[in-house]
């Protein structure tokens, strides 16, 4: 064959030479509702057809990632780790991490598409053929081990290998004698729920109670003075012999949301259920508190797990280093984003520490993580939360539908992220109020500018 005969074989060859020329043009997101979570979807356009999908962390502002629109505008998307570390500063712990993190995904997925290959091979390559998914579980009315057990039970029946509920003071709150507080507290937390006051109401009344929440929540366990009875303890001991005995006791059973309570009771639950063979406990303590998970972890024999609040490897270090903990639980959206959940797990294997990570929002977050966890060693288990949402697999077109089947995630091969594109329509039938238009311009960001310099 010559070369005219092979001209048009050669022109139909993708040389990937475009990602030079790659630009970013604009950052636009959308907010959704249920999930199950309030959950902030982006994507960042470019000078080509080319088009990066992100997420901000569940449950927080969009203006975590749009603030960061003037720092981007230009620049060329595949200078991933460039662009984070010019963008890093204006993240933080918990949701503050999540406009950060969202950036970062949507950059990973727009370097993939420019080079033509999925985002775990260009983290080095793949650990594992398929994700581990772990299902979170919830049961309506007054808690039942029982029902709690059945629930659990029809997951595993739908395939899932590792499971996790939720056990501790929320469990006691309207059961006389199971909890001791100083005197009011408990009244006020029984007559107001957090989880009704996430709407976007601007009513003085709805504003006020909203405040009166976030004091009552914002209460770090060690100043709470809750303490659970012995009657709540055989409750919450109870709970657990009800669920073994109708799950048994071969599958992974994760442990989750204890409430404010202190280290010390925190001791005397563990001990209490660890005849349950519990696969980890989980945020029984703010992560902040290096010391006092040094202590709890070497009172029980159960794996001590927490991190899904922690921005950066660095503030995972305290810990690993201090021995605080056996499971590490990064969320990805709050972490950092794709890259530097990896580096957390890498770090956590130095320190013989496996990596678990916390996962509450869309597919896009879903999937991304599971890049990360494809591409790490020692990771364990990706959480699911939205088994239960019927909708939740048609917002992206994907290779593999359902994404998650059968408790397991298989990524493609396809660039980026392998989400092909949104689903406007669904997306459109389950916006936050009062967002209307499908996709929020973020041109009010464009010239926002600061010296950003941490030096002088």
């Amino acid at each position: 064959m010559n070369y005219k005969e092979m001209e048009p074989l050669l022109q139909s060859i993708n040389t990937f030479s475009g990602p030079t020329d790659l630009r970013i043009t604009d950052i636009k997101y959308t907010h959704i509702t249920k999930a199950p979570m309030d959950c902030i979807l982006l994507k960042i356009e470019t000078n080509s057809e080319l088009v990066g999908y992100g997420e901000v962390r569940d449950w927080a502002s969009p203006t975590f990632a749009t603030m960061l629109k003037s720092r981007l505008i230009g620049e060329n998307p595949c200078n991933v780790d460039k662009l984070f570390r010019r963008i890093k500063q204006f993240g933080f712990h918990g949701r503050q991490g999540g406009g950060v993190s969202g950036i970062e995904v949507a950059l990973w997925d727009l370097a993939g598409k420019a080079y033509g290959v999925p985002i775990y091979q260009m983290l080095g390559g793949k650990f594992r053929d398929k994700v581990r998914m772990y299902c979170d579980t919830d049961v309506e009315g007054k808690p039942d081990g029982i029902a709690m057990g059945k629930a659990l039970k029809m997951r595993m029946d739908q395939g899932f290998s590792f499971v996790k509920m939720d056990l501790g003071i929320t469990h006691l709150l309207h059961t006389d004698g199971a909890l001791s507080a100083p005197l009011g507290l408990l009244d006020a937390m029984r007559s107001l729920d957090p989880d009704e006051y996430h709407e976007t109401d601007t009513s003085l009344e709805y504003i006020q109670k909203r405040s009166k929440v976030y004091d009552l929540y914002n209460i770090a366990h060690p100043f709470t003075n809750i303490h659970v009875t012995e009657k709540g303890f055989d409750i919450l001991e109870q709970y657990m012999a009800d669920v073994r005995s109708i799950i048994g006791y071969e599958v992974p059973l994760a442990i989750d949301h204890f409430g404010h309570i202190g280290i010390d009771d925190c001791i005397k639950l563990s001990r209490r259920i660890e005849k349950y063979n519990p696969a980890w406990l989980e945020d029984m303590l703010p992560w902040q508190l290096t010391d006092q998970y040094v202590r709890l972890n070497q009172a029980t024999t159960i794996p001590i797990c927490t991190g899904e609040d922690i921005y950066l490897k660095e503030g995972f270090k305290p810990l690993l280093e201090s021995g605080g903990v056996s499971v590490i639980h990064p969320d990805l959206l709050t972490a950092g984003g794709i890259l530097e959940t990896k580096k957390v797990g890498d770090m956590a294997q130095d320190y013989g520490v496996t990596m678990a990570i916390h996962m509450a929002e869309s597919p896009i977050a879903c999937i991304a993580a599971a890049h990360t966890a494809t591409a790490t060693e020692n990771f364990l288990a990706l959480e699911y939360h939205s088994n239960d949402v019927p909708w939740w697999n048609d917002l992206v077109e994907y290779a593999h539908k359902p994404i998650v089947d059968k408790g397991y995630l298989i990524l493609s091969d396809e660039p980026g992220l392998g989400i092909r594109k949104l689903n406007d329509e669904v997306i459109a039938d389950h916006l936050k109020k009062p967002q209307q238009s499908v996709w929020v311009s973020t041109d009010a960001w464009d010239a926002d500018w600061s010296h950003d310099r941490l030096w002088s």
